[in-house]
């Protein structure tokens, strides 16, 4: 009788231990992009959960302490499970970022990506482009060493903390090789535009020479790229403010051709304005690899003649474009 209780004790135990070591999740989400999300980390995890058809998503499954990509078939955010997370999501995905709310074991820290995805901590950084070398890496080395120690100083879960400040190290780096490859472009300034031909949302040849006589602002960008989806509003808000002038908005999505779909439905549902427009062959696309984009967002500026002004152009959320453009568009 005490062997048996023992033995179904210690088989009690080891099956709360065993529950212990796995995720629960679950989503009610608002207008949902499609009736699946994925919970992934590189190629090495993937893993699908169906929801119902008022968008209610839940499962449970194993899954090591880690940052994750939550995906729902059209946009891209970041999550932070461990064993034992016990975790809530409500969210509208037409309003995908912008309304994010976690609740349960791992809000916290959730919310706390939530908010940083939202936020444009590396908007000083960015502005520091046009610095000179040594100027640009002692104030940057300070701005870093402010925002670790801000971070540090953070009540989050110990694991959370070790797997983001290695995320924030690589943004870093990041900036870094985005600052190399700033000075690198100067040199493209004053050059006459590579010509493209692609293909916009309705399916029809945009060229970019066809624009001559105006100014061209292209924008760069793929919907899976978080910083690039942030600047959709500023982007919406300088062609309102210059929707009278002589300029011209294009975005040009270096999504894989199997996305394509993907893109066009985010188009419309996101009521993207300005050309829309989908490179032929991603990053190896001519124009691209012209201007040798390696990261997005990518923001180009070209006069009327098709002259390159900038070749690394400011983004819409900064205040320098919106001076710039009213200087030459007075």
């Amino acid at each position: 009788m005490t062997n048996k209780f023992t033995f179904s004790f210690f088989s009690f135990c080891f099956f709360l231990m065993g529950f212990a070591q796995e995720v629960h999740f679950k989503a009610s989400i608002k207008n949902p992009n499609t009736n699946s999300i994925f919970i992934r980390s590189g190629r090495s995890f993937n893993y699908e959960i169906k929801g119902d058809e008022k968008g209610n998503f839940e499962s449970t499954f194993k899954a090591e302490a880690n940052i994750y990509q939550f995906y729902d078939g059209v946009e891209y955010t970041t999550l932070f499970l461990k064993p034992g997370t016990d975790l809530s999501l409500e969210m509208d995905a037409a309003e995908f970022d912008e309304s994010i709310v976690y609740t349960g074991v791992g809000a916290k820290e959730n919310n706390y990506l939530a908010q940083k995805a939202l936020s444009n901590e590396n908007e000083e950084l960015f502005g520091m482009m046009d610095l000179e070398k040594e100027a640009f890496y002692k104030t940057f080395e300070v701005l870093k060493e402010k925002r670790l120690a801000a971070f540090e100083a953070e009540d989050l879960d110990p694991d959370f903390k070790i797997k983001y400040k290695r995320m924030l190290l690589q943004e870093f780096l990041v900036i870094q090789q985005y600052y190399a490859q700033v000075q690198k472009t100067k040199k493209l300034n004053g050059i006459e535009a590579p010509n493209f031909t692609y293909e916009n949302i309705a399916g029809e040849k945009v060229i970019l020479t066809d624009f001559k006589g105006k100014y061209v602002y292209i924008d760069v960008w793929a919907t899976w790229c978080a910083p690039c989806r942030a600047e959709i509003p500023h982007l919406k808000e300088v062609e309102k403010a210059f929707h009278d002038k002589d300029i011209v908005f294009i975005s040009l999505s270096v999504d894989a051709l199997k996305d394509k779909e993907k893109w066009a439905k985010m188009v419309n549902e996101k009521e993207l304005g300005g050309v829309q427009i989908f490179a032929d062959n991603s990053w190896n696309s001519d124009f691209v690899k012209a201007f040798e984009i390696n990261s997005i967002p990518r923001f180009l500026l070209i006069d009327p003649n098709g002259i390159v002004l900038d070749a690394d152009a400011a983004r819409p959320s900064d205040k320098k474009l919106t001076k710039q453009l009213n200087e030459l568009m007075p």
